[in-house]
Protein backbone atom coordinates (compact mmCIF):
# COMPACT_ATOMS: atom_id res chain seq x y z
CA UNK A 1 0.00 0.00 0.00
CA UNK A 2 0.80 3.37 -0.82
CA UNK A 3 0.46 5.80 1.95
CA UNK A 4 0.06 10.01 1.88
CA UNK A 5 3.58 10.57 1.91
CA UNK A 6 4.50 8.28 -0.29
CA UNK A 7 1.94 8.75 -3.02
CA UNK A 8 2.97 12.92 -2.75
CA UNK A 9 6.47 11.97 -3.79
CA UNK A 10 5.41 9.73 -6.56
CA UNK A 11 2.92 12.89 -7.90
CA UNK A 12 6.15 15.33 -7.08
CA UNK A 13 8.41 13.27 -9.25
CA UNK A 14 5.93 13.30 -11.96
CA UNK A 15 5.19 16.61 -12.18
CA UNK A 16 8.57 17.21 -12.06
CA UNK A 17 8.62 15.68 -15.45
CA UNK A 18 5.63 17.69 -16.94
CA UNK A 19 2.61 15.41 -15.90
CA UNK A 20 -0.17 15.88 -14.30
CA UNK A 21 0.91 13.63 -11.46
CA UNK A 22 -2.12 13.52 -9.27
CA UNK A 23 -4.45 12.26 -12.35
CA UNK A 24 -1.60 10.05 -13.19
CA UNK A 25 -1.11 7.86 -10.19
CA UNK A 26 -4.99 7.85 -9.18
CA UNK A 27 -5.89 6.35 -12.51
CA UNK A 28 -2.70 3.46 -11.82
CA UNK A 29 -4.15 2.16 -8.73
CA UNK A 30 -7.66 2.25 -9.99
CA UNK A 31 -6.35 0.11 -12.55
CA UNK A 32 -4.27 -1.69 -10.95
CA UNK A 33 -7.21 -2.89 -8.29
CA UNK A 34 -9.80 -3.42 -11.14
CA UNK A 35 -7.03 -5.98 -12.63
CA UNK A 36 -6.54 -7.52 -8.98
CA UNK A 37 -9.94 -8.25 -8.88
CA UNK A 38 -11.75 -8.35 -12.65
CA UNK A 39 -14.43 -6.33 -11.17
CA UNK A 40 -15.71 -3.30 -12.69
CA UNK A 41 -14.40 -0.74 -10.64
CA UNK A 42 -15.85 3.02 -9.71
CA UNK A 43 -14.76 5.81 -7.38
CA UNK A 44 -17.19 8.06 -6.07
CA UNK A 45 -15.06 10.71 -3.64
CA UNK A 46 -16.18 13.41 -2.41
CA UNK A 47 -14.19 16.44 -0.23
CA UNK A 48 -15.58 16.45 2.98
CA UNK A 49 -13.64 19.80 3.81
CA UNK A 50 -12.85 21.60 0.66
CA UNK A 51 -9.77 23.77 -0.27
CA UNK A 52 -11.41 27.21 -0.33
CA UNK A 53 -14.07 28.43 2.02
CA UNK A 54 -18.06 29.02 1.01
CA UNK A 55 -18.02 26.30 -1.03
CA UNK A 56 -22.08 24.92 -0.97
CA UNK A 57 -22.51 21.54 0.66
CA UNK A 58 -24.79 20.99 -2.31
CA UNK A 59 -21.36 20.94 -4.28
CA UNK A 60 -20.18 17.84 -3.00
CA UNK A 61 -23.01 16.01 -2.18
CA UNK A 62 -24.93 13.43 -3.78
CA UNK A 63 -26.98 14.99 -6.80
CA UNK A 64 -28.80 14.47 -10.12
CA UNK A 65 -25.50 16.01 -11.44
CA UNK A 66 -23.62 12.53 -10.43
CA UNK A 67 -25.93 10.69 -12.88
CA UNK A 68 -24.35 12.05 -15.92
CA UNK A 69 -20.85 10.78 -13.91
CA UNK A 70 -22.25 7.80 -13.50
CA UNK A 71 -23.50 7.56 -17.40
CA UNK A 72 -19.46 8.62 -18.32
CA UNK A 73 -17.99 5.81 -16.24
CA UNK A 74 -20.67 3.37 -17.49
CA UNK A 75 -20.05 3.75 -20.77
CA UNK A 76 -18.32 0.60 -22.48
CA UNK A 77 -18.40 -1.42 -19.32
CA UNK A 78 -18.92 -4.66 -20.00
CA UNK A 79 -18.55 -6.63 -16.57
CA UNK A 80 -21.45 -7.98 -14.68
CA UNK A 81 -20.06 -7.20 -11.14
CA UNK A 82 -19.13 -3.31 -9.57
CA UNK A 83 -16.83 -3.00 -6.76
CA UNK A 84 -18.21 0.96 -6.39
CA UNK A 85 -15.93 3.11 -3.76
CA UNK A 86 -17.79 5.14 -1.88
CA UNK A 87 -16.69 8.30 0.28
CA UNK A 88 -19.00 10.92 0.49
CA UNK A 89 -21.07 12.85 3.38
CA UNK A 90 -24.20 11.89 1.64
CA UNK A 91 -26.89 14.28 -0.04
CA UNK A 92 -30.05 13.82 -1.57
CA UNK A 93 -32.53 10.68 -0.76
CA UNK A 94 -34.07 10.79 -4.85
CA UNK A 95 -30.49 11.21 -6.08
CA UNK A 96 -29.34 8.33 -3.96
CA UNK A 97 -32.48 6.26 -5.11
CA UNK A 98 -31.85 7.40 -9.37
CA UNK A 99 -28.33 6.01 -8.84
CA UNK A 100 -29.48 3.39 -7.25
CA UNK A 101 -32.13 2.00 -10.46
CA UNK A 102 -29.30 2.93 -12.80
CA UNK A 103 -26.60 0.99 -11.52
CA UNK A 104 -28.80 -1.89 -10.05
CA UNK A 105 -30.49 -2.26 -13.98
CA UNK A 106 -26.70 -2.82 -15.06
CA UNK A 107 -24.88 -5.07 -12.65
CA UNK A 108 -26.03 -8.49 -10.82
CA UNK A 109 -23.29 -8.05 -8.20
CA UNK A 110 -22.02 -4.80 -6.50
CA UNK A 111 -19.82 -4.59 -3.89
CA UNK A 112 -19.72 -1.19 -1.89
CA UNK A 113 -16.22 -0.55 -0.50
CA UNK A 114 -16.05 1.81 2.04
CA UNK A 115 -12.67 3.20 2.65
CA UNK A 116 -13.54 5.59 5.81
CA UNK A 117 -16.83 7.24 5.20
CA UNK A 118 -20.19 6.33 3.63
CA UNK A 119 -22.67 8.67 5.04
CA UNK A 120 -26.57 9.15 5.12
CA UNK A 121 -27.73 9.02 1.80
CA UNK A 122 -24.52 7.48 0.41
CA UNK A 123 -25.47 4.71 3.41
CA UNK A 124 -28.54 3.84 1.75
CA UNK A 125 -26.55 3.42 -1.59
CA UNK A 126 -24.31 0.64 0.11
CA UNK A 127 -27.40 -0.88 1.59
CA UNK A 128 -28.57 -1.31 -2.30
CA UNK A 129 -25.28 -3.27 -2.60
CA UNK A 130 -25.06 -6.63 -2.28
CA UNK A 131 -22.11 -6.91 0.53
CA UNK A 132 -20.07 -3.54 2.49
CA UNK A 133 -16.52 -3.87 2.50
CA UNK A 134 -15.32 -2.00 5.90
CA UNK A 135 -11.96 -1.15 6.72
CA UNK A 136 -11.51 -0.55 11.03
CA UNK A 137 -11.49 2.76 10.50
CA UNK A 138 -14.24 3.21 8.35
CA UNK A 139 -17.62 4.06 8.96
CA UNK A 140 -21.35 4.21 7.94
CA UNK A 141 -24.27 6.44 8.90
CA UNK A 142 -27.69 6.97 9.82
CA UNK A 143 -30.38 6.99 7.43
CA UNK A 144 -32.73 9.90 9.19
CA UNK A 145 -33.25 12.74 6.74
CA UNK A 146 -32.84 15.95 7.15
CA UNK A 147 -34.69 19.04 5.72
CA UNK A 148 -33.46 22.18 4.36
CA UNK A 149 -35.83 25.50 6.15
CA UNK A 150 -34.91 29.11 6.02
CA UNK A 151 -34.70 31.06 8.71
CA UNK A 152 -35.48 34.32 10.01
CA UNK A 153 -31.88 35.78 8.94
CA UNK A 154 -32.63 34.15 5.32
CA UNK A 155 -29.71 31.38 5.61
CA UNK A 156 -31.14 28.23 5.33
CA UNK A 157 -30.34 25.06 7.50
CA UNK A 158 -30.91 21.64 7.51
CA UNK A 159 -32.82 19.75 10.52
CA UNK A 160 -32.91 16.92 11.34
CA UNK A 161 -36.75 15.88 10.39
CA UNK A 162 -37.36 13.53 13.57
CA UNK A 163 -36.08 17.00 15.97
CA UNK A 164 -38.77 18.93 13.88
CA UNK A 165 -41.70 16.90 14.72
CA UNK A 166 -40.07 16.26 18.39
CA UNK A 167 -40.39 19.91 18.66
CA UNK A 168 -44.02 20.10 17.48
CA UNK A 169 -44.72 17.52 19.83
CA UNK A 170 -43.24 19.28 22.55
CA UNK A 171 -45.20 22.19 21.70
CA UNK A 172 -48.89 20.41 21.79
CA UNK A 173 -48.15 18.83 25.17
CA UNK A 174 -46.48 22.35 26.69
CA UNK A 175 -49.54 24.05 26.03
CA UNK A 176 -52.03 21.85 26.99
CA UNK A 177 -50.25 21.56 30.37
CA UNK A 178 -50.13 25.63 30.77
CA UNK A 179 -51.75 27.71 28.01
CA UNK A 180 -49.53 30.67 28.72
CA UNK A 181 -46.79 28.58 27.17
CA UNK A 182 -48.27 28.85 23.48
CA UNK A 183 -46.82 32.86 23.32
CA UNK A 184 -43.45 31.19 23.53
CA UNK A 185 -44.26 28.60 20.69
CA UNK A 186 -46.13 29.99 18.37
CA UNK A 187 -43.67 32.17 17.07
CA UNK A 188 -41.49 29.27 16.08
CA UNK A 189 -44.22 27.21 14.70
CA UNK A 190 -45.21 30.03 12.47
CA UNK A 191 -42.12 30.28 11.40
CA UNK A 192 -42.14 26.98 9.81
CA UNK A 193 -43.37 26.78 6.17
CA UNK A 194 -46.65 25.08 5.07
CA UNK A 195 -47.01 21.50 4.87
CA UNK A 196 -43.51 20.62 6.73
CA UNK A 197 -44.45 18.29 9.16
CA UNK A 198 -46.32 16.33 7.07
CA UNK A 199 -43.40 16.55 4.50
CA UNK A 200 -41.58 15.23 7.33
CA UNK A 201 -42.99 12.35 8.16
CA UNK A 202 -43.20 11.02 4.29
CA UNK A 203 -39.47 11.44 4.40
CA UNK A 204 -38.83 9.28 7.27
CA UNK A 205 -40.98 6.95 6.29
CA UNK A 206 -39.67 6.86 2.71
CA UNK A 207 -36.23 6.33 3.70
CA UNK A 208 -36.81 3.45 5.57
CA UNK A 209 -39.13 1.77 3.04
CA UNK A 210 -36.41 2.12 0.32
CA UNK A 211 -33.51 1.10 2.72
CA UNK A 212 -35.49 -1.62 3.62
CA UNK A 213 -36.45 -2.78 0.26
CA UNK A 214 -32.90 -2.57 -1.05
CA UNK A 215 -31.65 -4.92 1.50
CA UNK A 216 -34.29 -7.40 0.93
CA UNK A 217 -34.14 -7.72 -2.35
CA UNK A 218 -29.92 -7.21 -3.19
CA UNK A 219 -28.21 -8.53 0.11
CA UNK A 220 -30.17 -10.69 1.24
CA UNK A 221 -31.37 -12.14 -2.35
CA UNK A 222 -30.35 -15.32 -0.97
CA UNK A 223 -31.93 -15.40 2.40
CA UNK A 224 -35.38 -16.72 3.65
CA UNK A 225 -34.79 -14.07 6.47
CA UNK A 226 -35.79 -10.64 4.99
CA UNK A 227 -34.35 -8.37 8.14
CA UNK A 228 -34.22 -5.51 5.70
CA UNK A 229 -37.19 -3.81 7.51
CA UNK A 230 -35.84 -4.22 10.99
CA UNK A 231 -32.08 -3.13 9.71
CA UNK A 232 -33.67 0.09 8.32
CA UNK A 233 -35.80 1.54 11.04
CA UNK A 234 -32.70 0.96 13.15
CA UNK A 235 -30.28 3.08 10.73
CA UNK A 236 -33.41 5.72 10.94
CA UNK A 237 -33.64 5.83 14.48
CA UNK A 238 -32.25 9.14 15.36
CA UNK A 239 -33.22 9.10 19.16
CA UNK A 240 -30.87 6.05 19.20
CA UNK A 241 -28.08 7.72 17.36
CA UNK A 242 -28.94 11.31 18.59
CA UNK A 243 -27.00 13.06 15.94
CA UNK A 244 -26.78 12.53 11.82
CA UNK A 245 -23.36 12.12 11.72
CA UNK A 246 -23.24 9.50 14.47
CA UNK A 247 -20.29 7.03 13.08
CA UNK A 248 -21.03 3.19 12.46
CA UNK A 249 -18.57 1.17 12.26
CA UNK A 250 -18.04 -2.78 11.12
CA UNK A 251 -18.29 -4.38 14.31
CA UNK A 252 -21.60 -2.33 14.99
CA UNK A 253 -22.91 -2.92 11.84
CA UNK A 254 -22.48 -6.36 11.58
CA UNK A 255 -24.33 -7.12 15.18
CA UNK A 256 -27.35 -5.16 13.42
CA UNK A 257 -27.38 -7.90 10.84
CA UNK A 258 -26.03 -6.07 7.70
CA UNK A 259 -23.57 -8.00 5.41
CA UNK A 260 -19.86 -6.83 6.08
CA UNK A 261 -16.72 -7.93 5.49
CA UNK A 262 -13.38 -6.51 6.23
CA UNK A 263 -10.31 -5.23 4.37
CA UNK A 264 -7.89 -6.25 6.66
CA UNK A 265 -8.34 -10.03 5.70
CA UNK A 266 -5.21 -11.77 6.37
CA UNK A 267 -5.63 -13.86 3.30
CA UNK A 268 -6.34 -10.66 1.11
CA UNK A 269 -4.50 -8.41 2.09
CA UNK A 270 -3.48 -7.14 -1.43
CA UNK A 271 -6.95 -6.23 -1.65
CA UNK A 272 -7.01 -3.60 1.11
CA UNK A 273 -3.82 -2.37 -0.32
CA UNK A 274 -4.99 -1.75 -3.74
CA UNK A 275 -8.48 -0.21 -2.39
CA UNK A 276 -6.18 2.35 0.24
CA UNK A 277 -3.73 3.05 -2.44
CA UNK A 278 -6.69 4.75 -4.42
CA UNK A 279 -8.67 5.88 -1.30
CA UNK A 280 -5.22 7.77 -0.28
CA UNK A 281 -4.70 9.04 -3.95
CA UNK A 282 -8.19 10.35 -4.68
CA UNK A 283 -7.52 12.33 -1.21
CA UNK A 284 -4.35 13.96 -2.84
CA UNK A 285 -5.90 15.09 -5.53
CA UNK A 286 -8.80 17.12 -3.17
CA UNK A 287 -5.89 18.27 -1.09
CA UNK A 288 -3.64 19.18 -4.20
CA UNK A 289 -5.97 20.59 -6.79
CA UNK A 290 -9.43 22.63 -7.19
CA UNK A 291 -11.19 19.42 -7.84
CA UNK A 292 -13.78 18.54 -4.61
CA UNK A 293 -15.94 15.66 -6.56
CA UNK A 294 -14.33 12.35 -8.65
CA UNK A 295 -16.36 9.78 -10.19
CA UNK A 296 -14.14 7.43 -12.39
CA UNK A 297 -13.69 4.08 -13.59
CA UNK A 298 -10.82 1.62 -13.86
CA UNK A 299 -10.06 2.90 -17.50
CA UNK A 300 -9.61 6.33 -16.09
CA UNK A 301 -12.52 8.02 -17.78
CA UNK A 302 -14.76 9.83 -15.42
CA UNK A 303 -16.78 13.09 -14.27
CA UNK A 304 -14.89 15.51 -12.01
CA UNK A 305 -16.25 18.77 -10.44
CA UNK A 306 -13.47 21.77 -9.88
CA UNK A 307 -14.25 24.65 -7.87
CA UNK A 308 -13.10 28.11 -9.37
CA UNK A 309 -11.73 29.62 -6.18
CA UNK A 310 -12.28 33.30 -7.89
CA UNK A 311 -16.17 32.70 -8.19
CA UNK A 312 -15.79 31.24 -4.83
CA UNK A 313 -14.83 34.50 -3.01
CA UNK A 314 -16.93 36.98 -4.99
Amino acid sequence: MANRNEIIDQINRLKQQGQLGQDTIRKQYLTELYKYTGNDTIVYAASFSPNFPGVPASVTSITLVDIQGFMTCLNGLKGKKLDLILHSPGGSLESAEQIVQYLRSKYEYIRAIVPQNAMSAATMIACACDEIVFGRQSAIGPIDPQITIPTRNGVSMAVPAHSILADFERAKADVAGDATSLAIWLPKIMDLPYGLLDLCQKTIDLSKSKVADWLNKYMFKNSKQKPGAAIAEWLGQFNEHKTHGRPINYDLAKSKGLKVSLLEKDKDSELQDKVLSVYHATLVTFDTTTCVKIIENHNGVGAYCVIQPQIIAQ
